[in-house]
C-alpha cells in the first residue's frame, strides 16, 4: 500500500454553547489515513462521530486543532477554499441521500463534474450509473426511485469526480438489511476498483468490520484505533 497520507487530524477538539455552559462534542481527537485505506469510525449514537466527519471534510470548523486534506491545512482555509478542496478530493454519501429533487438521476451525478469544471459531463455521469446498475434509470427524478436506487445514485454521484477520499456517514441507516447490504457491497466494490481511500461513520459492528481499521470514539475522545 502507498503509504502517501491523504487526511490527518491533530488534537481536533469542538465545542459548543448550551443553555448549560460550553458543551464538549470532540475532545483532542488525533488521527491519521493513508491512500487506499479503508477507515470505520463507530461509537454509541452521541459519541461525537458525525461531527468528526463534518471537520475531517472541512464541513465544519474546530474550535481548536488542525485538518489536513492531501497534505492542505483547511484551518488556513476560508469556506471557499475548503470547497474547492471538496469538490477536487472529496466525496460524499450520506444517510439521507442527499439528491437534488429538481434534478434527475443523470442531472445528480453529473453535478459534481460541473463543480468541478470537467468536460464531457454527460458521458462521464451515464458511465458511473451505469456502474451502478441505474443506466436505464437515468432520466427518473429522486422520488421516482426507490431507497435503495437512491443510495445508488448517491454512491455514482460520490465517485464521479474519483476523489481521493470519500467519506459514508451511516450509509445504510435509511435502508432496510437486505438492501443496505447491496449498498455496502457496492460500496467496497466501487472503492476497491477506484482505490479511493474511504473512511466510513456507523453504529453497526458488522459494517465497520469490513474495513481494514476502526477508529472507536467514546464521549468525544478516541478510545481505540
Amino acid at each position: 500500500m502507498n503509504t502517501a497520507l491523504v487526511l490527518s487530524a491533530d488534537r481536533l477538539s469542538k465545542q459548543v454553547s448550551s443553555p448549560e455552559g460550553t458543551l464538549t462534542i470532540l475532545q483532542e481527537v488525533t488521527l491519521q489515513v493513508q491512500q487506499g485505506e479503508s477507515v470505520a469510525i463507530m461509537g454509541a449514537s452521541g459519541a461525537g462521530k458525525s461531527t468528526l466527519l463534518a471537520l475531517l471534510a472541512g464541513l465544519d470548523v474546530p474550535s481548536s486543532g488542525q485538518v489536513s486534506i492531501k497534505g492542505i491545512q483547511l484551518g488556513a482555509l476560508d469556506e471557499d477554499g475548503r470547497a474547492a478542496v471538496r469538490a477536487q478530493y472529496v466525496g460524499f454519501v450520506f444517510q439521507s441521500f442527499h439528491l437534488v429533487p429538481s434534478l434527475t438521476a443523470l442531472e445528480n451525478v453529473m453535478l459534481p463534474l460541473e463543480l468541478a469544471g470537467k468536460t464531457d459531463v454527460r458521458n462521464t455521469a451515464r458511465q458511473a450509473l451505469e456502474r451502478v446498475g441505474l443506466g436505464l434509470r437515468s432520466q427518473h427524478y429522486p422520488n421516482q426511485l426507490s431507497g435503495g436506487e437512491q443510495q445508488r445514485v448517491a454512491i455514482a454521484r460520490a465517485f464521479v469526480n474519483q476523489p481521493a477520499l470519500l467519506f459514508a456517514d451511516e450509509p445504510t441507516g435509511n435502508l432496510d438489511a437486505a438492501t443496505g447490504e447491496r449498498i455496502i457491497d457496492l460500496l467496497f466494490e466501487m472503492n476497491a476498483a477506484s482505490a479511493t481511500t474511504l473512511v466510513l461513520v456507523t453504529h453497526e459492528a458488522r459494517l465497520a468490520q469490513r474495513c481494514q481499521r476502526i477508529i472507536k470514539l467514546d464521549m468525544g475522545k478516541v478510545v481505540s484505533s
